[in-house]
């Protein structure tokens, strides 16, 4: 049996409201182009509108305020993605409002359109009824960690040269220290999906970008390709730095170059009563804990 991503995520969810009396709060990770698009389409199949998806792009802050958030802090910011450009706020108020749901209550949920670059208007947003079983917010940096007092400041890429004070990367730091941590830390567990290298997470994002377009990837023009390029620059540090351990514990699925099809998925848990009910059958999944 070959396990896909999203049934392994559906394997976790339903364990995780088994073992929670209340509504659980649920946050999953995964880099640009790991399929996490897909697994969460499996997902909301599975779940048939009972389970709550927010995802942390739908909170971006909106462009004007991006561009604030530029001319206060530094030009960066003005690029979607690096922590700073998250309404975390909004978020959390969304999240409190949706535990607290009654069979009656109707929650306006934000969308960001990648197209138009910004928050779209709120009679386009979509609503959830009622109170959900488990809440799910995925993210590419959920669970991410402040700097290391060792990881070296030196520009990573051209987009880091850009920077040559630090301030943009010293703000990313200082939110995920900051309001990111407390978001965090309002999760009952966490699901990170890892991909074995930066590179490969490039690769991915160019694959993402051609089905977007609607070409088949060797079509992609040149310009799409340079652009994903530089674009993907932006989030090198933090996914390089959660690719080396620096996110929050939970669990981890390893997933290789051929992403869900055909992978070798190997899985590690935390080592509580949760992670020794999961245990996903499949010749294509390995088991391991960890602390």
């Amino acid at each position: 049996m070959t396990e896909t991503i999203g049934t392994l995520l559906t394997d976790w969810i339903e364990i995780q409201i088994q073992a929670h009396s209340d509504i659980p709060i649920l946050f999953v990770s995964g880099a640009q182009g790991i399929g996490k698009s897909t697994a969460l389409a499996e997902i909301e199949r599975h779940f048939d509108g009972r389970l709550v998806i927010l995802s942390l792009d739908d909170f971006y802050l909106t462009k004007a305020e991006r561009r604030a958030l530029a001319d206060r802090v530094h030009p960066l910011f003005e690029v979607r993605g690096p922590p700073g450009t998250h309404d975390i706020a909004f978020l959390r108020e969304t999240i409190g409002t949706l535990r607290h749901a009654t069979s009656e209550t109707k929650v306006e949920i934000p969308k960001f359109d990648k197209r138009i670059d910004d928050r779209i208007p709120k009679d386009h947003w979509t609503c959830f009824t009622g109170k959900p079983i488990a809440i799910l917010v995925e993210g590419w940096c959920i669970g991410a960690l402040p700097a290391p007092q060792d990881e070296p400041l030196s520009p990573l890429n051209t987009v880091e040269q850009s920077d040559p004070s630090g301030m943009w990367i010293r703000h990313q730091d200082t939110e995920l220290a900051g309001p990111y941590a407390a978001l965090w830390d309002i999760a009952d567990a966490f699901f990170h999906l890892s991909a074995p290298s930066f590179d490969q997470v490039f690769e991915w994002r160019v694959q993402q970008e051609a089905t977007t377009q609607g070409v088949a990837i060797d079509a992609l023009p040149q310009s799409k390709v340079d652009w994903v390029q530089t674009f993907i620059l932006h989030y090198e540090r933090i996914t390089k730095r959660m690719l080396s351990s620096g996110r929050r514990s939970g669990y981890v699925l390893q997933v290789d170059a051929n992403g869900a099809s055909g992978a070798k998925l190997a899985l590690e848990g935390s080592g509580d009563a949760v992670a020794a009910a999961w245990a996903p059958a499949g010749d294509a999944v390995a088991i391991a804990r960890s602390d």
